[in-house]
């Protein structure tokens, strides 16, 4: 019975070292664009969509935007760049902020 109970501690120890901690959405407004096409990185060997959000300061930061079903639907901008809201996690890779989307509206331009 000890045994057991000890195998039950262990696996919930385990899982909770392997299954990922999930991230908060979090919700921006900016501009989709193409990395490659319209931003002219010098990584982006393909294109490749990134949300431009400016801060009342001016600074810009950029999302680049995993792609899943939720995006697929707002479609791909590759030249130019398309208002919109994102919400979604956020995490980082290899020094570039990346944003799950679960949820992207597009923006109409004020006249």
């Amino acid at each position: 019975m000890k045994s057991l109970a000890l195998l039950g501690v262990a696996v919930v120890m385990v899982l909770g070292l392997v299954l990922p901690v999930s991230a908060a959405d979090e919700t921006y407004t900016g501009s989709v664009t193409c990395a490659k096409c319209t931003l002219k990185k010098a990584d982006a060997k393909e294109c490749q969509d990134v949300l431009v959000v400016t801060d009342a300061a001016g600074a810009k930061t950029e999302y680049y935007i995993t792609k899943n079903a939720v995006f697929e639907q707002f479609g791909h901008v590759c030249s130019g760049e398309r208002p919109a809201t994102v919400t979604g996690a956020v995490t980082q890779k290899d020094g570039k902020k990346w944003i799950t989307a679960t949820k992207i509206e597009k923006v109409e331009k004020k006249s």
